[in-house]
C-alpha cells in the first residue's frame, strides 16, 4: 500500500521503553501528586470540621454535609441511571443488520472503533452526567431542608386559598424536581437518539424507513415523558402566577396576579395542561400504533395553542378589556397586593397620621421647653467623629477604630439613659512597628478596650466628652474583659496560648503581655491539625515553627458577621454589627433575618439596593445587606451575639411567630436559643436594626397608601431623599436618637428618617420606629404625613437655607480660614408642637491634625434659623426664649461663649498661632521650633487665664487652657505618635479657645 501520510519515508526510529527506574519514579511521582491533591481536599474538609466543633455548632456542619452528600448521590445516581438506561436500551434495540449505504459504511468505522470500549464509554458518560447533576442537586440543600421541615404560615393566598407555606417551601422544591426531570429527559433523549443513529436505528440518507419500529417506540416514550412534564409545568405555572414578578406600568415592580393573569393566563394554563396530557398520551400510543402521525399533530396543536391561548389571547384581553378601564379592572388585585406586601414586610401596623407641619403655639417659652423635653439631640455624629476618637484615643498605632462608630445607650450613675457613641480599639496590623510572621500572628493578636462618649454634648474644645477612655480603658462602664480578639477589623488569623507571649499594650513601665486563656479556636497540638492548617492557609511555617507548642490555638473567621454567617448559613446578616458591654464582657450584637421570595402577592425588593445609602458608599466599614438577593418577605427573627474575647456565638429567637425561623429551627435543632434566655442586661442594648428599617421605609414610599385607586394614580408616591450633608448622591441614612412622637408621653430610643414627594425636595412625611427592645412599643412604626396643600421644607431645602443665609455663609467662610475644612454632621429632624425642628452639628477640621471638632450648631424651626456655638444658644435664638432649666447632657454645655475682653481675645489668637506653629514643627520633626511654640502657647494661655480670673470668669479661662495644653494627651496626640523624647505637652485640640 502506498504511504498516504505525506511524511518522510526514511528508516524508522524505534523509541525504547522507559527504564524500570524511570517508570518507578514516574509512578511514585504520580502517587505523590494524587496523595497531595487528596490531602489538600482533606485539609479543607478537616479544618472546617475542626472550626465548627470549636464553636460548638458541629451539628450545622454535619447536617449541611450529609444533606449535600445525600442529594448529590440520589440525584447523581438518578441522572446516571436515566441516561445510562436509555443508552443501553437504544443499543439493545439496534437492528441486527445495517442497511447498505454510504452513511452506514461511514458509521461502521465508528462502531468498530468504540466496540472494545463500549462498557467504559457507557460508564464515563453516565459518571459525567451523574457528577454534574449531583453537584447541581447538592446546591439545593436549603430548598430540600425547607420542604422537609416546612411549617404552616396559617395564612392563605387570596387566589387559590393555599397556605403561604406552599409557595415559600413546597413550590421551590417542586420546581427543582421538574427542572431535574426535564434535564434527565432531554439528556436521555439526546443520548438515545445518538445511539440509535450510530447503530442504524435512525437513518438520515439511507434508503427505506427513517427509523426502525423499536427506535420509534423508544423515542416516542421519551417525547411523551417530556410532554407530560410540560403538562406538570403548566399546572405549577398556575400557582406560580401568585409569586410571579412583572413590570406593571402603574406601580413598577409587581408580584402576584393582575386582571389579565386571573382572566386570561390562568384559564390558558389550565387548557394547555389538558392539551399537554392528551399530547403525551398520543406519544405513548406509538408503542402500539408505530406511527408518528398523531403525536406530531398533537404536538403541533400544543405549540399552536401555547401561541394563541398562552400569548395572543392574554394580549387581546390586556389591550381591549384592561387598558380602556385599567384602574377599575386592576383595583381588586392591587388591594390584594397592598395587603400582602404590608404583611410580608411587617409594615401592616404602621400608624400613619396627619401632621400640620407648622406650629400654632404662640408661647415661646413653652416651645423652648418642648424642644428640651421632646428629644435628646445627638450632636456627636458617629459617622464623622471616628478620626477624633482615633487621634485622641488610639494611643498606639497598632490599634484603630472603625470608620463608622455606633450609637448605643447606657444608664448613667444617676439612673438615666444616655445616648452614647461607642467604638472599640481594635487590632490594626498595618500599624505594627515591625511586620513579620511572628509579630503579625503571634505577638500582636488583639485590640484593647472600649472608648465611649456622650452623644448629646461636647467639651469646650469641641471634643467628645468621654465616659470611657484611656489605656487601659476606664470610666462609667466599670470592670470588664478589655481584650478584643474578635472584631470588625480583625481579619487575619492569630496563633495564641502557646509559648509566645502576646502584647496587650505598653506604658512607661514597659510592655504589658498576656497569654490567651480562652477555649476559642482550634488546638495545634496535633501534628495532623498543624499540617492541615499549613496547607489550608498556605503557610508552611505553621507545620514546623518553634513558636507553636503546647496550648497553642489558631483563631480565624474573626469578624462577627463571618462567625454568624458560618454557624447559621440560612440567615441573612445585617450590614452593621455593634459592640456593647454586657455582664462585664464585650459582646458584638448582630441582627439576622429570615427571608423568602415566595410570599404570594407581595412585591419584591433587592436588598442590596434598598439598604444602600451614603454610609455604605465608598470605603467604609458599613456594608449593604445580601447584595443582589431579591426577597418579598423579611423578619428580624434572630438576635446574635459574638463574645469579643472567646468568640462564642449565640443565636436567640427574637421573632417567636416567624414560620421561616421555625422551619430552620426544625432543620437545625438546638442551634437557636429561646428568647427567654436573653438576659436583662443584654436586652437593654438590643435595638431595632437599621437594614430592616431601610427596607421598610423603601416599601412605605408606595405602600403607606391603603386605597387601590390612590395607589394606581401614583399621586402619593414618596422617595427617600439624598443625604444633604454630602455630595455622594446616595440616600440619607436613618438616625438613632432618643425622642418622643406626638402621641408618646416620654422619650424612647428611636430610629428616624424623612420622605419627600417623588421628584421634589419639600417634606412629605417623617417616619420613626421605637428601637428600644423590651419596651411594649418596640417595633411600632409611626409616620407623620405632611399636608399636600402647602409645602414644608425638606432636608435638602433646609441645608440650602443654611448655606444661603448671609450671616451663616460668612461665619462658615471664617471657619474655613487657613487650612481648615468644614464637615456637616447628621441633619436630625424632630417634630415639635406641629412644626419640625432641624438640628445639624458643624465640625471643623483645622491645623495639621485634621480631625473634626464640634464648633457650631445649625438649628431651624418655623422659618427661623440660628448658627451658634452651642445647641442651647441656637435653640434660644430660634424660639426667642431661654430654657427655664437646662436638662443634663443635652448638648447645651459645650463650647461656652468666649470672653469679649480684647486682651483675652488677643491672647487666645496668639495661643492659636502658637499651636499651629507647634503642629507644623511637629510635622517636620523640628523639635527646637516645637519647644519654642510650646513656650509661646503656655505664655498666651497664662495671660488669658490671669485676665479671666481677675474678671471673675474662670470658666472661659479653664476652657482655653484645656484646649491649649492637655497633659493627658501626651505624645499620642501627635501624628503617627511622637518619640519618647518628645515634649509631653502636645496639644490635644486643633484650635485654642
Amino acid at each position: 500500500m502506498p504511504d498516504r501520510g505525506g511524511g518522510p519515508t526514511g528508516p524508522r526510529i524505534r523509541v525504547g521503553r522507559p527504564s524500570r527506574r524511570a517508570r518507578t519514579l514516574l509512578m511514585t511521582l504520580g502517587v505523590l501528586a494524587v496523595l497531595g491533591m487528596a490531602f489538600v481536599m482533606f485539609a479543607g474538609f478537616w479544618t472546617d470540621w475542626l472550626w465548627y466543633r470549636s464553636v460548638k455548632y458541629s451539628s450545622v456542619f454535619t447536617t449541611t454535609l450529609w444533606t449535600k452528600i445525600g442529594l448529590f448521590f440520589v440525584f447523581g445516581l438518578l441522572m446516571a441511571a436515566a441516561v445510562g438506561l436509555n443508552i443501553w436500551l437504544a443499543h439493545r434495540l439496534r437492528p441486527p443488520l445495517s442497511a447498505m449505504s454510504m452513511e452506514q459504511q461511514s458509521l461502521d468505522r465508528y462502531r468498530m472503533g468504540i466496540a472494545p470500549y463500549k462498557r467504559w464509554l457507557l460508564l464515563a458518560i453516565t459518571a459525567l452526567v451523574g457528577l454534574i447533576a449531583g453537584a447541581s442537586a447538592a446546591g439545593q440543600w436549603q430548598t430540600w431542608l425547607m420542604w422537609v421541615n416546612g411549617v404552616p404560615f396559617h395564612q392563605k393566598d387570596p387566589q387559590f386559598h393555599l397556605d403561604v407555606a406552599f409557595y415559600a417551601f413546597d413550590l421551590p422544591w417542586y420546581r427543582f424536581l421538574l427542572a431535574f426531570g426535564f434535564a434527565a429527559t432531554v439528556l436521555s433523549l439526546i443520548a438515545a437518539a445518538l445511539t440509535h443513529y450510530l447503530y442504524g436505528g435512525l437513518r438520515l440518507t439511507s434508503p427505506g424507513a427513517r427509523a426502525t419500529a423499536a427506535a420509534t417506540g423508544h423515542l416516542s416514550v421519551l417525547l411523551g415523558v417530556f410532554v407530560a412534564l410540560k403538562a406538570v409545568a403548566y399546572w405549577l405555572d398556575r400557582y406560580g402566577l401568585a409569586v410571579k414578578s412583572s413590570d406593571f406600568k402603574a406601580t413598577g415592580d409587581w408580584t402576584g396576579l393582575r386582571y389579565v393573569d386571573a382572566n386570561a393566563y390562568l384559564p390558558a394554563k389550565t387548557i394547555l395542561f389538558c392539551i399537554a396530557v392528551i399530547c403525551a398520551l398520543l406519544f405513548f400510543a406509538t408503542l402500539w400504533r408505530r406511527t408518528w402521525q398523531l403525536p406530531v399533530i398533537g404536538f403541533g396543536l400544543m405549540v399552536l395553542s401555547a401561541i394563541l391561548i398562552g400569548g395572543l389571547y392574554p394580549a387581546i384581553v390586556q389591550k381591549f378589556q384592561v387598558q380602556p378601564n385599567e384602574q377599575a379592572k386592576e383595583a381588586p388585585y392591587v388591594t390584594k397586593n397592598l395587603k400582602a406586601t404590608r404583611e410580608a414586610y411587617g409594615i401592616d401596623d404602621a400608624q400613619v397620621s396627619e401632621y400640620a407641619g407648622t406650629s400654632s403655639t404662640k408661647d415661646k417659652n413653652k416651645l423652648r421647653e418642648d424642644a428640651d423635653a421632646t428629644a435628646s439631640i445627638r450632636l456627636l455624629d458617629p459617622n464623622v467623629v471616628s478620626p477624633t476618637f482615633q487621634q485622641l484615643q488610639q494611643m498606639k498605632n497598632y490599634y484603630a477604630f472603625p470608620t463608622n462608630l455606633d450609637v448605643d445607650r447606657y444608664t448613667t450613675k444617676d439612673g438615666k439613659d444616655q445616648d452614647t457613641v461607642i467604638g472599640l480599639r481594635e487590632l490594626n496590623l498595618a500599624g505594627i512597628p515591625k511586620q513579620n510572621w511572628i509579630n503579625d500572628h503571634f505577638r500582636y493578636t488583639h485590640g484593647y478596650g472600649v472608648v465611649a462618649a456622650k452623644g448629646t454634648t461636647a467639651d469646650a474644645n469641641g471634643q467628645p466628652v468621654f465616659t470611657e477612655s484611656d489605656l487601659p480603658s476606664s470610666g462609667d462602664l466599670g470592670t470588664y474583659e478589655q481584650r478584643i480578639y474578635y472584631g470588625e477589623k480583625t481579619t487575619a488569623y492569630s496563633i495564641v496560648g502557646g509559648p509566645q507571649k502576646e502584647i496587650d499594650y505598653s506604658d512607661d513601665s514597659g510592655e504589658k503581655t498576656t497569654s490567651y486563656r480562652g477555649r476559642s479556636g482550634v488546638s495545634l497540638s496535633d501534628p495532623v491539625n498543624r499540617a492541615a492548617y499549613a496547607v489550608a492557609f498556605g503557610e508552611p511555617q505553621i507545620l514546623y515553627s518553634g513558636a507553636i507548642g503546647d496550648g497553642s490555638r489558631i483563631l480565624y473567621n474573626r469578624t462577627p458577621k463571618q462567625r454568624v454567617e458560618a454557624v447559621a448559613p440560612w440567615l441573612t446578616i445585617d450590614g452593621d454589627a455593634y459592640p456593647a458591654v454586657v455582664d462585664h464582657r464585650i459582646q458584638w450584637i448582630v441582627d439576622a433575618y429570615t427571608t423568602t421570595n415566595g410570599y404570594p402577592y407581595a412585591s419584591r425588593t433587592t436588598l442590596g439596593d434598598t439598604t444602600a445609602d451614603s454610609l455604605t458608599a465608598g470605603n467604609t466599614q458599613r456594608a449593604v445587606m445580601a447584595q443582589q438577593n431579591q426577597v418579598n418577605y423579611i423578619r428580624n427573627s434572630v438576635k446574635a451575639t459574638v463574645d469579643a474575647y472567646t468568640g462564642e456565638v449565640k443565636l436567640y429567637q427574637w421573632d417567636t411567630k416567624d414560620p421561616v425561623l421555625k422551619t430552620w429551627m426544625k432543620a437545625f435543632p438546638g442551634t437557636v436559643e429561646p428568647r427567654s434566655d436573653i438576659s436583662p442586661s443584654l436586652m437593654s442594648h438590643l435595638r431595632y436594626p437599621q437594614d430592616l428599617f431601610k427596607v421598610q421605609r423603601e416599601l412605605l414610599t408606595r405602600y403607606h397608601v391603603k386605597d387601590a385607586q390612590t395607589f394606581l394614580s401614583g399621586s402619593e408616591v414618596w422617595q427617600v431623599p439624598d443625604d444633604p450633608t454630602n455630595k455622594s448622591g446616595n440616600a440619607v441614612p436613618p438616625y438613632y436618637l432618643s425622642m418622643k412622637m406626638p402621641d408618646q408621653s416620654a422619650q424612647a430610643f428611636s430610629l428616624t428618617t424623612t420622605f419627600t414627594p417623588n421628584g421634589r425636595d419639600n417634606l412629605s412625611a417623617f417616619m420613626t420606629v421605637n428601637a428600644e427592645a423590651g419596651s411594649p412599643d418596640y417595633g411600632k412604626i409611626r409616620v407623620l404625613k405632611l399636608p399636600t396643600s402647602r409645602t414644608v421644607d425638606g432636608p435638602k431645602q433646609v441645608q440650602s437655607q443654611f448655606n444661603s443665609e448671609q450671616d451663616i455663609a460668612e461665619s462658615i467662610r471664617l471657619l474655613k480660614g487657613g487650612d481648615s475644612d468644614i464637615e456637616y454632621g447628621n441633619l436630625l429632624t424632630v417634630p415639635i408642637d406641629g412644626g419640625l425642628l432641624y438640628v445639624e452639628p458643624v465640625y471643623v477640621r483645622g491645623g495639621g491634625l485634621k480631625y473634626p471638632l464640634l464648633r457650631k450648631v445649625l438649628v431651624t424651626y418655623g422659618g427661623n434659623t440660628a448658627f451658634e456655638d452651642t445647641l442651647g444658644q441656637a435653640l434660644n435664638k430660634v424660639f426667642g426664649a431661654e430654657a427655664s432649666t437646662t436638662p443634663p447632657d443635652t448638648g447645651t454645655t459645650n463650647n461656652p461663649p468666649p470672653s469679649r475682653n480684647p486682651t483675652v481675645q488677643q491672647a487666645l489668637q496668639d495661643a492659636q498661632k502658637a499651636f499651629d506653629a507647634g503642629q507644623e514643627a511637629l510635622r517636620k520633626s523640628d523639635w527646637e521650633a516645637y519647644g519654642r511654640a510650646q513656650k509661646d502657647l503656655q505664655d498666651a494661655l497664662k495671660r488669658a487665664q490671669e485676665v479671666q480670673s481677675k474678671a471673675g470668669n474662670p470658666g472661659a479661662g479653664s476652657g482655653g487652657g484645656k484646649s491649649g495644653a492637655n497633659p493627658s494627651a501626651g505624645p499620642s496626640a501627635s501624628p503617627g505618635g511622637s518619640p519618647s523624647g518628645s515634649p509631653s505637652g502636645s496639644p490635644s485640640g486643633s484650635g485654642g479657645g
